[in-house]
C-alpha cells in the first residue's frame, strides 16, 4: 500500500511536471558532482563584547554564463530540476565538516527549506550527518523562514519539534520581512529571532522604526528568545541593536561571507 502524500509535496510535483527546468540545472547538478559550489560563512559577533560567537553558512555558485547565482535563485533552479535535496544536503554536510574544525565556542547556521520540512527524511538525516562529522547538535541553529512554515504550520512544528529535542536550536528568520504570525512564536520551538535587515532600516533617524525594534525586542525578552539583529552596515546601526538588547548581530560592518579558510582564520 502506498503511503499518502502530503498536500504540499502533492503541489510540488505537480509544479515540477507543469514546468521546464532551468536552463543551467544539469550545470548546477554537474557542479554539485564537481564540488563546484562554493560554501561561504559570514560571522556573527556578541553585541556585548564584540566576540565572534559563529557563523551562518551560506552558498554561492560562479556559472560561467550567468554569473553568481546564490541564496533563493540558486535553490529555485535546483527545484526546476529536482534536485534542491542534493543541493540541501550537500551545503548541510560541507557545512558542518567545516564547523567540525572550528573551536567549542563556536556556532553554526543552517538554512532550512520548506522542502527539507516537508522530506520525511530530512530530520534522520541530518542527525546522521552531525554523527559522522562529529559537529554537536548543541552548537547547530536551524533557521527557519516564514516561507517555509506557511504550508503546513502544525506539520513543521512537529518537526522541529523533533530535531530541539535532539538539542539543535531554532531561530525564525528574517523576522519582520513578511506577514510577522504570531502564532508562530506560539507553536515553535523557537530559541531565537533574526530580525531582517528591513528592522534596522531607518532606526538611526526615526523615532517610529526605533520604537519598533524597542518593542521586538522587548516582545523577544519576555519570551526567553535570543534577537540576533542580520544586515547590520554601520557602526551607528550597531551602536543602536547593542544598546537596545539585541545579542548578536552579523552584517557587513563586521564582514561579508567568506569562504572558509578565511573564517577560519579569525580563531
Amino acid at each position: 500500500m502506498s503511503l499518502p502524500v502530503h498536500p504540499i509535496e502533492r503541489r510540488e510535483r505537480t509544479d515540477r511536471r507543469r514546468s521546464e527546468p532551468h536552463p543551467v540545472t544539469e550545470d548546477l547538478a554537474d557542479a554539485l558532482t564537481a564540488n563546484a559550489i562554493e560554501l561561504l560563512f559570514q560571522p556573527q559577533w556578541r553585541s556585548s563584547d564584540g566576540a565572534l560567537v559563529g557563523a551562518e553558512a551560506l552558498v554561492r555558485w560562479e556559472h560561467p554564463d550567468h554569473g553568481t547565482l546564490a541564496g533563493d535563485a540558486l535553490v529555485a533552479i535546483a527545484q526546476s530540476g529536482g534536485i534542491a535535496r542534493r543541493l540541501s544536503r550537500h551545503i548541510a554536510r560541507a557545512a558542518l565538516n567545516a564547523a567540525a574544525q572550528w573551536p567549542d565556542h563556536l556556532r553554526l547556521a543552517l538554512n532550512v527549506t520548506a522542502m527539507d520540512l516537508f522530506d520525511r527524511t530530512f530530520g534522520e538525516e541530518l542527525l546522521a550527518m552531525l554523527a559522522d562529522t562529529g559537529f554537536p547538535a548543541s552548537r547547530l541553529t536551524l533557521e527557519i523562514t516564514e516561507q517555509a512554515l506557511v504550508a503546513d504550520l502544525d506539520r513543521s512544528a512537529a518537526k522541529l519539534e523533533a530535531l530541539a529535542g535532539e538539542d539543535i536550536r531554532i531561530a525564525l528568520d528574517d523576522f519582520g520581512a513578511g506577514f510577522c504570525n504570531f502564532r508562530y512564536l506560539k507553536v515553535l520551538p523557537l530559541d531565537a529571532l533574526k530580525l531582517d535587515k528591513s528592522m534596522l532600516d531607518g532606526v538611526t533617524e526615526g523615532e517610529r522604526d526605533l520604537a519598533v525594534l524597542r518593542a521586538i525586542v522587548a516582545m523577544a525578552r519576555a519570551l526567553d528568545l535570543t534577537v540576533i539583529a542580520e544586515g547590520v552596515e554601520s557602526a551607528e546601526q550597531r551602536d543602536i541593536v547593542t544598546r537596545e538588547g539585541c545579542d548578536v548581530w552579523q552584517g557587513y560592518l563586521g564582514a561579508r561571507p567568506e569562504p572558509a579558510a578565511d573564517f577560519a582564520s579569525r580563531f
